[in-house]
């Protein structure tokens, strides 16, 4: 094959049947330079596909629009081909894996002709690390391309690491109509490979992401003893220097990257406490020699939501976008050359044009950026990026905390007993929507270990691995919390500030982890005390309030106890007897 960049079979003869398929005019390798992205943003631009911004104001920053129809990741076309359908299980979509290549050939075949096929070697973590694991994506779109190098480490040095291996995972994106029918994200677990067709937007086509780095990866875990989560990674760094490291799952619109970036409270920075954010999204863990549990990001950049972000809810995010970056879906200030996007101040543009590429009047009261309107930034941008990001070993993890958006019933924060309690604290993770979400208000939706839509194989094996890994663990597993920002107060307000200040409650976690503070022992696991959580400084909140959102409600929780019960149904034979022992304990404790 002409100008090929490896000589390993397995990829050559992968890449030549796909051309065969798909029929391009032209084949590029891609090799990571700076001076071959720069001519794919150059030629972007000429065809409308990305738009160059203001190189003082955000310099290296562009702007992409996707298709109106075309603006989500879509669960319901997702699908995970395994070769038995119990595999999947009763969360995900299954497609046999023979009608799904048949059914997805079909709609390839010939979809490059006219176009350009670009074949991207990237690594998920850093390139010869322990963690780190390769693909290859081939795509028609250069929106791809460029995010995918903020996205991954790709370019050729990949293609040094994999040599002759097999092991690698394969993707192939094709554009084709943008005819949302005929879209599909297919997952073949069995081959390692990621199909997606009819899709441009970003978490459908930058196939490292949740495709592959949760999809195949929790997948690829289970068989090899690892874990792959949706989880962020950061380090506290008390005033002496020592710094401790959490992982943390929540469920989207719990604030779960205003958490990785968090911004110590003034009375801790005075202090001299600082947080590091390690990853925003993903984190691959391993047992590490020491027998403790090691975590990386596979990641490269964030690909985060755009409205809500501001200098107000998470400075530093908004700073990461502000070079080199690519701005999906938002505002595009006319005037100056530069993006807005609702909340991020209170000067939307006079002159502008909203995502769908028309002329917007901000006084009329709709929407300037979609509501899902994305910033893919490099993670070296970040201010409060930790040292350790990309160290080959990753960081050790003392603490894994999980989150939900509950009003009444979980209290702020409480540890579980032991491992295996901790692993059903995380299976009944949930969330009440809000207004914004559906028009049912209040309505409980469970999210386990917030992989709902993310696990590539059926949830009830899923957690026997988390179970198993305890076990290989031992007495050096991380302690299991769960957080819960959101408890309010009978006019609906929220009690607890959040924000910087959840900085208190993780001190307390931490506290907790060096056996530094006691707890009370509840029906559901252990609450903190209430002096041992700092609120100097908070205004308008005292102990009594405190105190309030730290109450478990017996009443409420065996409301609880029973809709777990429910969900727990969902998963037959295959619900682990630990976590149906745990639910045994709960009720029991309610009596």
């Amino acid at each position: 094959m002409t100008n090929a960049l490896t000589t390993n079979p397995s990829v050559l003869k992968w890449i030549e049947e796909k051309i065969e398929l798909t029929q391009p005019d032209r084949v590029m390798w891609i090799d990571g330079s700076h001076e071959q992205l720069e001519e794919l943003r150059a030629e972007g631009c000429s065809t409308g596909e990305l738009f160059k911004l203001n190189e003082e104001k955000l310099p290296g920053c562009y702007l992409h629009l996707s298709a109106v129809n075309d603006v989500a990741r879509v669960e319901g076309r997702t699908f995970i081909c395994s070769e038995k359908e119990e595999d999947a299980g009763p969360t995900n979509h299954w497609m046999a894996p023979d009608e799904a290549y048949s059914m997805l050939y079909d709609i390839a075949r010939g979809a490059y002709k006219g176009r350009t096929m670009y074949i991207i070697p990237y690594s998920m973590g850093p390139v010869g690390s322990p963690f780190a694991k390769y693909g290859i994506e081939l795509t028609d779109s250069i929106y791809v391309v460029i995010s995918m190098a903020i996205m991954t480490r790709m370019g050729k040095e990949v293609y040094e690491a994999l040599g002759n291996s097999d092991d690698w995972v394969r993707g192939l994106h094709c554009k084709c109509d943008i005819d949302e029918e005929k879209r599909y994200i297919c997952h073949f677990p069995q081959d390692n490979t990621i199909i997606s067709v009819n899709s441009g937007y970003g978490g459908n086509v930058l196939l490292g992401k949740k495709c592959f780095a949760l999809r195949i990866a929790s997948n690829l875990g289970r068989q090899e003893g690892w874990m792959a989560e949706h989880m962020l990674i950061l380090g506290v760094e008390k005033p002496n220097g020592e710094i401790t490291y959490i992982a943390a799952a929540f469920p989207s619109a719990c604030g779960k990257t205003n958490l990785a970036m968090l911004i110590p409270p003034e009375l801790y920075r005075e202090k001299g406490y600082k947080v590091w954010c390690v990853g925003d999204d993903i984190a691959w863990m391993r047992i590490g020699e020491d027998g403790r549990l090691w975590a990386c990001n596979p990641e490269n950049g964030f690909f985060g939501v755009a409205p809500g972000t501001s200098m107000k809810s998470n400075p530093n995010a908004l700073i990461s976008t502000q070079k080199n970056a690519i701005f999906t879906n938002v505002v595009h200030n006319l005037d100056d050359n530069t993006v807005w996007w609702e909340s991020m101040d209170k000067n939307p543009p006079k002159n502008a044009k909203n995502w769908k590429g028309e002329i917007w009047d901000c006084t009329d009261g709709s929407k300037g950026a979609h509501p899902n309107s994305r910033f893919t930034a490099p993670a070296q941008n970040c201010p409060c990026l930790s040292s350790e990001f990309n160290s080959p070993a990753g960081v050790p993890i003392s603490a894994i905390v999980f989150g939900g958006r509950r009003a009444k019933t979980a209290p702020l924060v409480y540890q579980s007993r032991d491992w295996n309690h901790g692993v059903f604290v995380g299976s009944i993770v949930a969330s009440e929507t809000t207004a914004a979400a559906t028009g049912a208000v209040g309505v409980v939706r469970r999210d386990p270990m917030a992989m709902l839509p993310f696990c590539g194989y059926h949830m009830g094996d899923y957690w026997k691995h988390w179970i198993n890994m305890g076990k290989k663990l031992g007495d050096k597993a991380p302690k299991i919390f769960n957080v819960n920002w959101f408890r309010t107060d009978d006019e609906g307000h929220f009690v607890w500030p959040g924000f910087g200040d959840n900085l208190r409650v993780l001190e307390w976690i931490i506290n907790r982890c060096e056996g530094k503070v006691s707890a009370n022992e509840t029906a559901i696991g252990y609450v903190p005390n209430a002096d041992d959580i700092n609120i100097d400084g908070l205004e308008d909140f005292d102990r009594a309030t405190l105190e309030s959102i730290l109450e478990v409600d017996k009443a409420l929780w065996a409301e609880e106890a029973a809709g777990i019960e429910e969900f727990y149904g969902k998963f037959g034979e295959k619900l682990p007897a630990e976590l149906k022992a745990e639910l045994d304990i709960l009720k029991a404790n309610l009596k």
